[in-house]
């Protein structure tokens, strides 16, 4: 009687072994992805507007900002997201923390 029972549970854990694996697996391609493409946009958007002297003064800003979660936004790095959403066609949908990492990696 023990025995079906017994094999049933350990039946149903390498189920569920099996289920958090594909969750590890799914999650680590959700942010490998991720990265990838903050990657690619900081590549393209710092060939781009490396020479901007508004973005470049927006470094403190871009730092405070992404230092604070976003919580401290200076008048410099406002600029500096009206200028690349205007001369980046990339930059239009991106999110400030997106942009404000770009400006750091200037």
């Amino acid at each position: 009687m023990r025995s079906p029972l017994i094999a049933a549970a350990l039946g149903l854990l390498l189920l569920v072994d099996v289920a958090q694996a594909q969750t590890l697996v799914a999650t680590s391609n959700i942010i490998v992805r991720a990265s990838g493409r903050t990657i690619d946009f900081t590549s393209d958007t710092t060939t781009s507007i490396r020479d901007s002297k508004i973005v470049r003064e927006a470094h403190d800003d871009a730092a405070s900002f992404v230092a604070s979660d976003g919580n401290i936004r200076g008048a410099q790095l406002e600029a500096a997201f009206n200028t690349l959403r205007t001369r980046v066609p990339e930059a239009r949908d991106a999110s400030d923390q997106v942009l404000a990492e770009a400006i750091l990696a200037l």
